[in-house]
């Protein structure tokens, strides 16, 4: 049976397409008996915006649409309503934990992700990349790799810690534009994402999370995370 926990739709996020009913009757098509719908959290500083997030009110929106459409196709399929995180600043945290108050039950689970390093987004382009892997301390580009998989890493546990999320989204997103690079290499880091898979999968923590890999890692998922 096919399953989708980690979605987007053109109408909320601008690196989708279609609307999130267009979403919904493609996965209905498809044969999906349950779909989940995980649009980004609203972005609260100006310039944190890229395109592909918005403020507040587009969430609001989407929460909206999103329990509509779950009433409407209840007899053709079971819709599950969530979100992304994102984390730049501890703002977004803050922020995050008010978003969840507010909403309550209408928030069915969470999507633990990391899409920046250092206040810096790393999967736009190669360019914004290299520029958040050149903000990282040491003297080598090896050193600097070290580093920026660390803060890669250290986020998402805290995340993690902080929030519980049944499902922990493309934990391998640090090597987008890299993704022969072998985290075993760096063993501070891999340490770290080692331990993110002990509290994951710890049993009486939260329920074990799907880990969502990211799209160049499905096209050679035959090799592994090392």
């Amino acid at each position: 049976m096919p399953y989708s926990h980690h979605s987007h739709s053109g109408q909320f996020c601008k690196h989708a397409n279609g609307t999130l009913k267009d979403v919904v009757l493609e996965a209905i098509r498809k044969g999906f008996r349950v779909y989940s719908l995980s649009e980004h959290v609203p972005r609260y500083r100006t310039e944190d915006l890229d395109g592909a997030r918005a403020l507040g009110a587009q969430f609001d929106a989407f929460l909206d649409e999103a329990h509509r459409l779950k009433v409407h196709y209840a007899s053709q399929i079971i819709l599950l309503v969530g979100l992304e995180t994102d984390y730049i600043t501890s703002i977004d945290l803050d922020r995050f934990d008010a978003l969840l108050e507010r909403h309550g039950d209408r928030i069915e689970y969470i999507v633990g992700s990391i899409h920046h390093v250092g206040g810096i987004l790393i999967d736009f382009d190669i360019d914004t990349f290299n520029r958040a892997l050149a903000h990282q301390p040491g003297g080598s580009v090896d050193e600097q790799m070290e580093a920026f998989l660390c803060s890669y890493f250290e986020a998402q546990f805290e995340l993690m810690q902080r929030y519980r999320p049944e499902i922990i989204g493309h934990v391998d997103l640090c090597r987008l534009y890299n993704p022969q690079l072998r985290f075993a290499e760096y063993p501070p880091a891999w340490e770290l994402l080692n331990g993110t898979y002990l509290v994951a999968t710890e049993e009486n923590s939260f329920p074990e999370p799907f880990f969502h890999i990211g799209t160049l890692l499905k096209k050679i998922i035959q090799k592994a995370y090392g």
